[in-house]
């Protein structure tokens, strides 16, 4: 259940900010920021959060751990970020003149939220790096 709860506030997180720049700044249509929305939080809750930063570094100092484990996914999540919003915006964006540009700034944007996002993960739902430590 922490997983789907998980999912839904990256999927949250994901829509406002990709509603805010891709429709809000960069005029793309809703339904299509939507679906980059989806599509973003499934791929990135698969390999950033699954993937990179549940497995990433050592079971050994958590503080340092964690950081470390933070840094690497939120730069993995950042990339996948730009490279879903800026292949999915060249596909479905009529004026695609601008989506390199809406791209980077909502992975950078993004990003942001992951760092965030990262630490609730870590408290949250991966908790059996606690209870496995002990």
């Amino acid at each position: 259940m922490e997983h789907v709860k998980a999912l839904l506030i990256k999927f949250v997180m994901i829509a406002v900010i990709l509603g805010i720049v891709l429709t809000g700044i960069y005029d793309g249509e809703f339904g299509d920021t939507l679906l980059i929305s989806i599509t973003l939080t499934i791929v990135a809750y698969i390999l950033g959060d699954l993937l990179v930063f549940r497995k990433a570094g050592d079971d050994h100092e958590h503080n340092a751990d964690h950081v470390k484990r933070n840094a690497i996914a939120t730069i993995t999540d950042a990339v996948l970020a730009f490279l879903v919003v800026w292949l999915m915006g060249r596909a479905l964006f009529t004026n695609d003149g601008d989506v390199l540009q809406a791209a980077l700034l909502s992975a950078i944007i993004i990003a942001v939220g992951e760092w965030f996002f990262h630490k609730y993960l870590d408290n949250q739902v991966f908790d059996e790096k606690h209870h496995h430590a002990t």
